[in-house]
């Protein structure tokens, strides 16, 4: 089945695994570059690392063919593991709560696993994972959601600090089906309790009723956890959910993007829940790098959701502005942001300028385009002419380097050197932004100048040599033994002493320090729930 622009809503695991497998690398020869009339590219300065570090050999982001072969053993540079638990592997998305149980002081991790469906032969445990991170050198394991939504939530999996919620939609293998589920941690957070699992827009919960039925993939939820959003990729919509009662979700509005030409995926809201920044994932035809008047359908949306936040009867969603680019594909999420009391966003892709696969990213280098995937931060000042300010680019991301770059891909498709989720310190105050880039592993940045971003550290795990059975690294043959990781998920900060978490999807929770003094920022902050 080939990916176009016109069915990106049929984007799913059986879709990705037909087009990888079809198109996966062969072989490389020199690539012949001509200039087209595109800004240079600029890539960020690189992390100064310190002694004992094991730097990057390469390019940055780089893991070259060589150490491939061989068996990539790691980098790292100004980041240290301090602790790990690879249970069953993971696959896109992380949250996490702090909390009390009593007196104790308790903070605890959540994160999704490959479908039952695609899973390997003897897996122990099948849903999300639920652990005790307090103590950081020793994440543990202490219970497994397996209601519909947690058998694989893909990149829905979100949690509420304010009112206590862990919540999912139904994402199984890309997009599952109707229903969401809502879990109270406010008793115990290593113990979720279920509140809800249950269908949404079927007329089932006494909300609006679609004449599709809502088909899960992305989500999120708004500040005061109130409104849970869908982002459903299958029928390009995204649906608010009204959760004000956890016990009993319900539909309340939908926006089509198919009426503005264009598809949807991630989200986020604004703090006062009045504006969704909602993403759609472009998807370059070929020849389209080279054409000056190509349509861009890549970008975000901002759109008016004030009327879903003040409960308006038969409240419509309104489209602020646009803002698409033609230098990236997949668009995957949104972070809104203040820093030094300036609006912006930061937008992500999971795409390069030419998509996923062997063909775009050659004529990419023919048409000196970025390759790979990556953040870039928007200047919101103006919503209706939002306007950016910087991109934050590897070395990995830049054409010149097309020749040393391709051959470390040969056989492999989709998701390489690239970006897929970011998060920052503080959505209040942003300093430091840190993101999963597959296989140039966790990178943090620091953005007090969001013009100038740079890179002040970064880990990238050793590969393994068996697949992990939760993991969707397998998909469309991707994963090789020994070779580095796809570091896919959020990432998650703590000031208080120095750590970071997330997961690879075949290494799993992954616990890291920071080294140096590098971090935290001057006027960084993680104050629960203000991370993305």
């Amino acid at each position: 089945m080939k990916l176009q622009r016109s069915n990106f809503q049929r984007f799913s695991i059986t879709t990705l695994v037909i087009a990888a497998t079809s198109v996966a690398l062969v072989g490389f020869g020199e690539v012949k570059k001509k200039p087209v009339d595109t800004p240079a590219p600029l890539t960020v300065p690189k992390a100064t690392c310190g002694p004992g570090d094991h730097p990057e050999t390469g390019l940055q982001g780089q893991v070259s063919a060589a150490l491939r072969a061989t068996g990539f053993k790691g980098f790292n540079c100004n980041l240290e593991l301090i602790g790990q638990s690879r249970g069953d592997g993971a696959n896109w998305q992380t949250t996490q709560y702090s909390g009390s149980n009593g007196s104790k002081a308790k903070t605890c991790a959540y994160h999704g696993t490959a479908s039952p469906a695609l899973s390997a032969p003897g897996r122990q445990h099948l849903g999300v994972p639920v652990l005790d991170i307090s103590d950081p050198s020793n994440p543990t394991p202490t219970a497994y959601l397996t209601t519909t939504s947690m058998l694989d939530p893909w990149e829905s999996l979100k949690v509420n600090e304010r009112r206590h919620l862990l919540t999912a939609d139904n994402g199984q293998n890309g997009g599952g089906g109707p229903e969401i589920d809502i879990y109270d941690l406010s008793q115990d957070c290593s113990h979720p309790q279920l509140l809800a699992s249950a269908p949404v827009g079927t007329g089932v919960d006494g909300g609006l009723v679609l004449p599709i039925k809502p088909v899960g993939h992305e989500g999120s939820i708004s500040d005061d956890g109130l409104t849970y959003y869908i982002g459903d990729t299958t029928n390009r919509s995204y649906h608010a959910i009204d959760v004000s009662n956890p016990r009993e979700p319900k539909l309340i509005a939908t926006f089509d993007m198919k009426t503005l030409g264009l598809a949807s995926h991630g989200l986020s809201i604004s703090e006062d829940g009045n504006r969704a920044y909602v993403v759609t994932p472009g998807f370059p035809a070929p020849g389209d790098l080279g054409k000056p008047s190509a349509t861009l359908t890549n970008g975000f949306v901002v759109l008016d959701t004030s009327e879903v936040q003040a409960r308006v009867k038969n409240p419509q969603i309104k489209v602020v502005s646009k803002f698409l680019f033609k230098d990236g594909s997949v668009a995957q999420h949104t972070i809104p942001v203040t820093i030094k009391g300036k609006p912006y966003v930061i937008h992500v892709d999971e795409g390069g300028s030419g998509g996923i696969f062997l063909a775009g990213w050659q004529e990419a280098c023919a048409t000196g385009f970025p390759l790979f995937p990556m953040p870039r931060i928007v200047d919101m000042s103006d919503e209706k002419n939002p306007r950016q300010v910087s991109r934050v680019m590897l070395e990995t991301h830049d054409p010149k380097n097309c020749d040393a770059i391709l051959p470390d891909l040969v056989g492999l498709s989709i998701f390489t050197y690239g970006s897929h989720y970011c998060s920052v310190d503080s959505k209040q105050n942003a300093t430091t932004l840190v993101c999963g880039f597959f296989n140039s592993g966790i990178r943090v940045f620091d953005i007090r100048d969001p013009e100038q971003p740079k890179e002040i550290a970064y880990f990238n795990p050793a590969g393994v040599t068996t697949a992990s059975k939760g993991s969707n690294h397998t998909l469309g043959n991707n994963f090789v033994a020994g070779g580095p990781d796809w570091c896919s998920a959020q990432v998650h900060l703590n000031k208080k002493d120095g750590t970071l978490w997330t997961t690879c999807q075949d290494n799993g929770v992954l616990m890291l320090k920071f080294t140096n003094g590098v971090w935290p920022l001057p006027g960084s902050n993680t104050q629960p729930g203000q991370q993305n």
